[in-house]
């Protein structure tokens, strides 16, 4: 059994610190044994990998063909099919634009999906005012493609299938070895993101079929800035045309300096993932059941984003019905996660839209992907409580989908000085006067606290506001009691 310590005004498990990170499909922390790896090619061994000439360039080239072997074997390709770019944005745009550009002859169909990252839709998008046609494929409501949708969609003109692996915000893993299969007996290239799959799941790029793959560092506990792109040098080669100019690095299809210490890191992580993915993938697993029923056992209508037969071991994202998904967010002060992906998260998401969610459930969402290599079970398992303490101004939002809200008046600062504290039970309930120096408890399965009306105090003239705070659904018991000082 593990102990409990008293952080502020909330009790959390013995080892866990908060807040608590679970933004991991976002980024990921550097590995300790990774920053081990880097640290000599950022001080003494800093020679440029395109230095033919001295033991300085010999040397960082030879790091970088050491990583460029490690990212090979957890993907089950060949160094030499390895590219290296800044990071899975530059690998998606080299990929669809160069394949786009190498095999324009040939045909100008594209064939996408609509849940993929940003990072591959605005690149086809940017295809289609150059010409292309660009098809793409629906979801299902569990968040797969229908495969018989693929193949109805791939005709004489198409040259590229980009579907990605798994889905950076659901964690749904797409068939890719029966679409790599489809595209082969097509003869069109497949090309995937698997950026959130590496390093999590197997990925094999012979047994897949995948002619071109994108890869980023940073997601798994390597650093940022780097990541690479496999193309298929066999059966059947797979030729890009260069997107940067400048040198002809990369045997010609990135032009650029490479980024040494960051390649060496990003080797590092992929040869950790190779080693710790068989225990890893389990255990996370474990974590997130863990927590999935945790919410379900509090919030009865919780719905679960995407199929949960086919997903990331660490991926759970949720959405609440009925509840504010601002305020959601803004009450998970103990909690750092993300509504949709890091790149638009003001946004509801999209992919969430595409498994037919209204905008307000599409905001109302959780995302918890991946509680990562330091999470544990009292992480996971602790108390879901809210602790709020405000500087209270003319209005006062509140929110807790799960199950709990404390308002610690006694530490509130308020900014008006005749501000009057009414609590509303539910529509048409009854209303009671809370005290300043009190401290409110509302428990429910299922609560939602918001906002204020503008209105002065009962009996009185001035402009003081009122703060109101409705209970909306499923109230359980609300306790009221005034600070001894």
């Amino acid at each position: 059994m593990s102990s409990v310590v008293e952080t502020g005004n909330i009790s959390v498990p013995a080892g866990v610190k908060l807040p608590i990170y679970m933004d991991n499909h976002a980024t990921t922390p550097l590995d300790p044994r990774v920053l081990d790896a880097m640290m000599p090619y950022m001080t003494t061994v800093f020679g440029n990998a395109a230095s033919r000439n001295h033991s300085f360039g010999w040397e960082a080239e030879k790091a970088v063909e050491t990583a460029r072997e490690q990212i090979a074997k957890l993907i089950g390709a060949t160094a030499k099919e390895i590219i290296f770019t800044s990071g899975a944005t530059e690998s998606n745009n080299l990929a669809i634009k160069g394949i786009g550009e190498m095999y324009r002859e040939r045909g100008n169909h594209i064939i996408t999906q609509v849940t993929e990252h940003k990072a591959v839709l605005d690149t086809c998008k940017r295809m289609e005012k150059a010409g292309f046609r660009v098809t793409y494929l629906p979801v299902k409501a569990d968040g797969l493609i229908d495969l018989e949708d693929l193949k109805r969609a791939i005709d004489d003109k198409t040259i590229l299938v980009s579907i990605m692996y798994a889905n950076n915000e659901i964690g749904v893993l797409q068939p890719v070895a029966e679409i790599g299969k489809i595209c082969r007996e097509k003869g069109v290239i497949f090309h995937t993101d698997a950026v959130q799959a590496l390093g999590k799941v197997p990925v094999d790029v012979n047994a897949m079929n995948i002619d071109a793959l994108s890869l980023s560092g940073h997601k798994i506990y390597g650093p940022k800035g780097v990541g690479a792109l496999y193309v298929r040098r066999r059966n059947p080669r797979v030729q890009i045309s260069e997107q940067i100019n400048g040198g002809g690095h990369e045997r010609g299809m990135r032009s650029g300096t490479l980024n040494v210490p960051g390649i060496v890191g990003f080797g590092a992580a992929c040869a950790l993932a190779a080693r710790e993915m068989k225990s890893e993938g389990p255990r996370l697993a474990s974590l997130r059941d863990r927590l999935l029923n945790g919410l379900r056992a509090r919030v009865p209508d919780l719905v679960v984003n995407g199929t949960l037969e086919r997903r990331l071991p660490g991926n759970v994202n949720v959405s609440f019905p009925r509840v504010d998904g601002e305020a959601l967010l803004i009450g998970l002060t103990d909690v750092a996660a993300s509504s949709g992906a890091a790149c638009t998260s003001a946004q509801p998401s999209h992919v969430l839209k595409a498994l037919g969610h209204s905008t307000e459930l599409a905001l109302a969402s959780l995302p918890a992907p991946d509680p990562g290599r330091s999470a544990t079970i009292g992480a996971a398992s602790g108390r879901i409580t809210r602790v709020g303490v405000w500087r209270v101004p003319r209005t006062l939002k509140v929110h807790s989908a799960f199950g709990r809200v404390r308002l610690d008046l006694t530490r509130a600062i308020f900014e008006h000085p005749e501000v009057d504290i009414e609590l509303k039970l539910g529509t048409g309930g009854a209303k009671i006067r809370v005290p300043r120096n009190a401290v409110v408890e509302l428990e429910g399965l299922h609560t939602t606290w918001k906002d204020s009306q503008y209105k002065p105090p009962r009996g009185s003239t001035g402009t003081g506001p009122r703060i109101r705070i409705t209970g909306a659904v499923g109230l359980g018991k609300v306790r009221i009691w005034h600070a001894r000082w």
